[in-house]
């Protein structure tokens, strides 16, 4: 008779829920929960970890969104620079002095 070593956490009763699980699944619910799986990761952390993660994860999406609007300024800028003809003078050749 042999004995069966399971990871830490993990027991036959466990493993025959899991076997179970995806023995029974249809092909669209298995291809759904690989949809969703590419979108987001789930993670077990330390609690004492959490904090840290968590302002990881601020510090990540506020450098987005500042990334993503300069991107945005950048193109709209671009957009009108496009729009310009070249025969327009500069404003310092049509008599007007910046300042």
């Amino acid at each position: 008779m042999t004995t069966e070593k399971y990871p830490r956490g993990w027991n036959e009763p466990r493993v025959r829920r899991v076997l179970e699980y995806y023995e029974t699944q249809t092909d669209e619910e298995a291809a759904a929960e690989i949809e969703a799986g590419s979108k987001s990761t789930t993670m077990e952390v330390p609690a004492a970890l959490v904090p840290a993660v968590r302002a990881l994860i601020a510090k990540r999406k506020k450098a987005r969104t500042r990334a993503t609007k300069t991107h945005n300024k950048l193109r709209i800028l671009a957009a009108r620079g496009r729009k310009q003809t070249k025969s327009r003078r500069p404003t310092a050749r049509r008599g007007k002095i910046r300042g």
